[in-house]
């Protein structure tokens, strides 16, 4: 690739990378806005299947092979981890939590990248900067939840629940990305999430019609417009802008999204909805990004030390991207 075409491509990776940042940020108010009408495990359900048949056409109109049928069920696992368990518990969450506290507390998700890997055969050991990252991060979650805890009453007992979901949520994704990276094949990387964006709603549908919400599901301009939003410009933009620029910068660039949308996803609640905004939730959200830094810092420089020492399957971009936030 000659000089004037990379600088191109990077160009436009900064705004693939800021088209990230401000995307994934609104979903999580667009998951609150379609949650006015839609049940949450058909909410999400529709919006994933729809998105992974849609990208799954637009590959295959370009000549993109999907992946073959001996990788789908490894794909529907992680669908059912990252989809179904992890953005699935987001959706189930924002019942009774405010979008933007939802988005702060979904940056815990390094800290559980952090636990399922020290649990994991030959998995990392948690040093001491690791562990002051998670005490910082779970503090703030703490002071985040801390008036409901006092208050009680059923609100207060809703938003624990939520609160609950959300760390499950972090859970999924995080043994969801952990099983992705492990047993990664050498497929396109948007095949393989057309697959298991397909194969998590699916899931999310079959919820959804255990728990009768079809008999619930109703639409309104609003809330119709918001499961479109999610699906075309959350999932199918979105995604497609992160590989294009997680493919053209420095893994820890693009990593600083996840810093970016809880901020967007607070000043959108506060403004259109009216959600809490004071000192305790901006200081308590700052807490929990530094906590998340640390974590993702240490993981960095480990990598780095990793493959300084020719450790066999690792690379700094691979450890990085498996520390990454999930999307509303």
């Amino acid at each position: 690739m000659n000089s004037s075409s990379e600088i191109a491509h990077r160009g436009s990776a900064y705004l693939a990378w800021i088209a990230v940042c401000v995307l994934w940020g609104t979903t999580y108010l667009a998951i609150r806005i379609g949650l006015e009408t839609i049940p949450p495990a058909l909410l999400g359900g529709l919006r994933y299947v729809a998105a992974g048949l849609l990208l799954a056409a637009m590959l295959a109109s370009r000549g993109e092979r999907m992946p073959p049928s001996s990788q789908w069920p490894g794909l529907a696992l992680v669908g059912f981890l990252t989809i179904c368990i992890g953005n699935g518990g987001v959706i189930w969450a924002e019942q009774w939590v405010p979008s933007g506290i939802a988005a702060v507390t979904v940056a815990t998700v390094p800290f559980w990248m952090i636990g399922v890997e020290a649990l994991t055969p030959g998995g990392d050991r948690v040093s001491a900067w690791l562990l002051l990252g998670l005490l910082v991060g779970f503090g703030g979650i703490l002071l985040l939840v801390w008036p409901d805890v006092i208050a009680g009453g059923a609100a207060g007992h809703q938003f624990l629940i939520g609160i609950a979901a959300l760390q499950v949520a972090c859970v999924g994704w995080a043994a969801g990305s952990a099983l992705s990276r492990r047993h990664a094949r050498e497929v396109n990387v948007l095949s393989a999430a057309a697959m298991q964006m397909a194969f998590g709603g699916v899931f999310m549908l079959i919820a959804g019609t255990l728990r009768g919400e079809w008999s619930h599901l109703a639409f309104t301009r609003r809330t119709l417009a918001a499961e479109i939003y999610l699906t075309l410009i959350g999932s199918i933009v979105g995604y497609s802008a992160y590989t294009y620029a997680l493919k053209h910068l420095p893994t820890a660039t693009v990593s600083l999204y996840a810093y970016v949308n809880p901020i967007i996803a607070i000043a959108l609640g506060a403004l259109l909805l009216g959600e809490p905004f004071g000192l305790r939730v901006v200081f308590a959200s700052l807490m929990v990004l530094t906590g998340s830094g640390l974590v993702q810092w240490k993981a960095r420089e480990r990598a780095t030390a990793q493959l300084r020492s020719d450790v066999p399957g690792r690379s700094v971009a691979t450890t990085a991207r498996s520390h990454r936030s999930l999307p509303g």
